[in-house]
């Protein structure tokens, strides 16, 4: 079971990366590209819907999200170019890495936290 286990998890790994490069790709229709940006921004992401720290439930996101996402996303991708990103992929041994994109993702979360704040704040002061 553990062997299987970790080649699945391989090939989620290996499809996340051809999910981002197939969203980089003109040939991609612009609607799977603003879902696989999705799916690869929230599997690649450090800060999860449920956090990890809560038993079961905070990785059982992460397990079932992620995988779903990922086939919804390569059913919209023609399979020719879904293959060659793939092949891309498995060649490539780490993960993209964009600072900017970790930057972006900060910024949003951090907004989003001070939006709250405000919110709250002007609700229960006012």
């Amino acid at each position: 079971m553990a062997p299987r286990l970790n080649e699945w998890a391989r090939t989620i790994k290996r499809d996340v990366h051809a999910l981002y490069l197939a969203a980089r790709d003109p040939r991609t229709p612009w609607y799977a590209k603003a879902l696989a940006m999705c799916v690869a921004g929230y599997a690649l992401s450090p800060i999860d819907l449920i956090p990890d720290f809560i038993p079961v439930v905070g990785y059982l996101d992460d397990a079932v999200l992620v995988p779903l996402g990922i086939l919804a996303v390569v059913k919209m991708i023609p399979p020719e170019v879904m293959a060659e990103h793939r092949a891309a992929a498995a060649l490539a041994v780490d993960r993209p890495v964009s600072r900017g994109a970790a930057l972006i993702i900060a910024c949003i979360w951090v907004a989003s936290v001070a939006l709250a704040g405000w919110l709250g704040y002007r609700y229960f002061a006012g």
